[in-house]
């Protein structure tokens, strides 16, 4: 409720058997309006490959959404958000901190602690240790250079 009650915006994150969705909602009223959602679909746009379809809820997928959204909160110059986990899991080195690590590599001031652990690996963030390996490199410089205002922040 103190999240709610906060009329902070909140970025939230839902995996589902198939991929990962990220929005950017704000509240009024206890009325949720979402003003920005993508899933990890998107990163087909981006180059990431056809045959590694079904890992589009992965550890790097993840990330690359959250990069994503980052990008995109700070092109429309939106109030920095809360993160909203909803009844997913905390546990560190997963998808949901994958998520946090690209919301705030994408320029977002997001306040963690420092001084735990709690991102995963960056040779799991790139995807190395995936059977289908990802162009994770050059989707990103995709991502940060496929639109001129979101070159380095």
């Amino acid at each position: 409720m103190k999240l709610l009650k906060s009329n902070s915006p909140r970025v939230v994150f839902r995996k589902t058997n198939i991929n990962v969705i990220a929005q950017y909602i704000t509240s009024k009223e206890a009325q949720d309006k979402v003003e920005i959602g993508i899933n990890s679909k998107i990163l087909l746009k981006y180059g990431w490959p056809k045959e590694a379809k079904k890992s589009l809820k992965s550890i790097p997928a993840s990330y690359l959404t959250g990069f994503i959204l980052g990008k995109k909160i700070l092109d429309e110059k939106k109030k920095i958000p809360i993160i909203d986990f909803g009844m997913i899991r905390n546990l560190h080195k997963t998808k949901i901190y994958a998520f946090v690590k690209g919301l705030i590599d994408s320029g977002l001031k997001i306040k963690v602690d420092k001084n735990k652990d709690i991102f995963p690996d960056e040779n799991r963030i790139k995807g190395e240790s995936m059977k289908n390996k990802i162009p994770f490199e050059e989707i990103k410089a995709k991502i940060n250079g496929g639109n001129s205002k979101w070159k380095n922040k």
